[in-house]
């Protein structure tokens, strides 16, 4: 559906007005459109947030964004991977649709995303921080982005095309970047859109100087199934992301000891965790060193093995990230405070979430990538002035974010986005033909982690997850699926496949997924 320029403003401020709670300005004019500033961390597990889940954190300034807007307690991703996450954010489509299906492709950046669309409609857009698509970003009047993955410290940007390092911590970096966009470099007349991305809390989760020693006096809870047996789940026992055998002590848990006595079993992983060490300048290794020496010595001396040493590297890695999302809180603070500062917190859209979940030894695990809760949930925290305030049940997914902003925006939402506005939850309104299941497909095999391609369904209790692959060099055939009564098995620990008790919620779940991939017309690549 075309529409000209002016239809589109005028709709713009028409749904600002009426739709979200605007009111009329002094002068008797509909307010300004709303603006959207949306957050997003890489791997920020839901189980981290203090809003979800109390036992590991507390997370005040993420908290308030929910606390003056609304939690969605069911809000997931199309692919827990975190290019192609992104790639379904921007678009409003699942992978096979936008072409981004794993790590190894290139973004195609002449398609079509809600930036360009609301760029379209008069406003203004800009994206910061972490952008992790192969490809420059499009649609955006202003970008200024980490090169790749990003390094915690002292990183490398790319300004609108120009490459710059900036001396600092990425958290606060990127924070920075972002208010001096809105305080110097947008047109303050036109209603704005930032994408403000941040690295953190990514693997190699490197806390910031001033975090080191944060909770050195907590011992944290250990999963309840971190020694996981995979029992009657082969893709589960295939994988390499076990704390116990393939988390890295150098690259991983920083043991990059000075006499370089202590060696990984990944000859490249420890010299990347070498490399990034190195990277610091002298104040920041003085301040480094003070805190992991002495850890490093104790390893050294101590020279754990078995459930001690397994145990230990859960606390050193639950200690690390945890010390990576209170910066990303407190950097969330200062954005909040700068937009009530400037009277902006009346008129914006703040939407908090992460491209994907993440395991917190859940299974024995770190990493993402499965169908399994902790990786297909994702945070997702929104405010908009004028609307809910509480709880959201309905079955959410990242590719409904590009729809929600359109809608808010005014914009009309093309025909082939895949996913559906929350705009009508957000309003506190129970639309009666939300959707009842979401669709997940994974496709990055063979690549690190070794997490076999997979697909599947899930509603508000039952999951069904197909794992594919044909017969390679390395043998790595796998044709088997798994069911999950999440009620009754939360921890996806008893795969229910074939069990004839099970037996017609087995052939509905199949017939909706079987259905949906005839309609999408999908692949499986």
């Amino acid at each position: 559906m075309k529409t000209n320029q002016l239809f589109i403003l005028t709709g713009l401020a028409a749904i600002a007005s009426t739709s979200c709670g605007q009111k009329e300005n002094s002068s008797g004019q509909p307010a300004k459109p709303m603006n959207i500033l949306y957050i997003m961390t890489d791997d920020h597990s839901f189980q981290t947030i203090s809003a979800y889940d109390k036992r590991y954190i507390q997370t005040p300034n993420i908290d308030r964004i929910a606390n003056e807007g609304v939690r969605f307690t069911n809000s997931f991703v199309a692919n827990s991977i975190s290019g192609p996450s992104r790639a379904c954010m921007l678009t409003g489509k699942h992978s096979h649709k936008n072409g981004f299906i794993d790590n190894a492709h290139t973004f195609d950046g002449s398609q079509q995303t809600f930036p360009k669309l609301l760029r379209k409609a008069g406003y203004q857009t800009a994206m910061i921080g972490k952008w992790h698509l192969t490809s420059d970003p499009t649609g955006f009047d202003y970008w200024n982005i980490l090169v790749g993955q990003g390094d915690y410290y002292n990183p490398i940007f790319i300004d609108n095309g120009e490459k710059r390092q900036i001396e600092g911590y990425a958290t606060n970096i990127t924070t920075d970047l972002a208010l001096d966009w809105l305080d110097n470099k947008r047109d303050k007349s036109k209603p704005f859109c930032l994408l403000l991305h941040h690295k953190a809390p990514h693997r190699t989760w490197m806390p910031d100087t001033c975090d080191l020693r944060l909770y050195d006096d907590v011992t944290f809870p250990l999963p309840e199934n971190f020694y996981d047996d995979y029992a009657g789940r082969i893709a589960a026992s295939e994988q390499e992301m076990s704390i116990i055998k393939d988390m890295d002590i150098v690259y991983d848990l920083k043991m990059a000891d000075k006499e370089n006595e202590i060696h990984s079993s990944n000859a490249d992983l420890e010299k990347y965790g070498r490399e990034l060490y190195n990277r610091m300048n002298p104040d920041q290794k003085a301040a480094w060193d003070a805190y992991y020496d002495p850890i490093i010595q104790d390893f050294k001396a101590k020279k754990r093995t078995g459930k001690e040493l397994a145990e230990w590297k859960y606390q050193r890695y639950m200690h690390d990230y945890l010390r990576v999302i209170h910066s990303v809180d407190r950097n969330i603070g200062i954005v909040l405070d700068y937009l009530e500062k400037n009277d902006l917190l009346d008129n914006t859209l703040i939407v908090y979430t992460s491209d994907q979940g993440f395991y917190m030894g859940e299974h024995g695990w770190f990493d993402k990538r499965f169908m399994y809760e902790e990786s297909f949930r994702t945070p997702l925290l929104m405010r908009l002035p004028g609307g809910k305030k509480g709880d959201i049940p309905q079955l959410v997914q990242n590719i409904d974010y590009a729809p929600t902003f359109l809608e808010l925006a005014g914009v009309p939402i093309p025909a082939d986005i895949q996913g559906e506005s929350l705009l009508p939850l957000l309003k506190g309104e129970r639309p009666e033909n939300w959707r009842n299941s979401l669709y997940y497909h994974y496709y990055e095999y063979p690549a690190e982690h070794s997490v076999k391609r997979h697909y599947g369904v899930r509603d508000d209790r039952y999951k069904l997850i197909h794992f594919y692959g044909e017969k390679n060099e390395h043998n790595d055939a796998i044709n088997c699926n798994e069911l999950y009564d999440l009620q009754s098995d939360p921890n996806e620990l008893n795969n229910l496949y074939d069990n004839p008790e099970y037996a017609d919620i087995q052939t509905r779940l199949q017939a909706r997924l079987d259905k949906f991939r005839v309609d999408q017309k999908v692949d499986e690549y």
